[in-house]
């Protein structure tokens, strides 16, 4: 589920970027943005679960 990025959005995220970044910091800020993306997304569609259903599954107390 990749998103089409145009140039201008990925000059705003490179240039937000330090001056010394490395392409580790560069590829993590990609992440990081395709990650939130997706789970804006998922919440847009009704593909969440409520925090009662992941504290059962996981065993924590409400």
């Amino acid at each position: 589920m990749s998103t089409i990025v145009s140039k201008e959005e990925a000059h705003k995220l490179i240039d937000q970027l330090p001056d010394n970044a490395t392409w580790d910091d560069l590829i993590h800020e990609i992440y990081v943005r395709e990650v939130i993306e997706r789970g804006v997304e998922d919440s847009k569609d009704g593909r969440t679960k409520g925090v009662a259903e992941v504290r059962k599954k996981y065993g924590l107390r409400e």
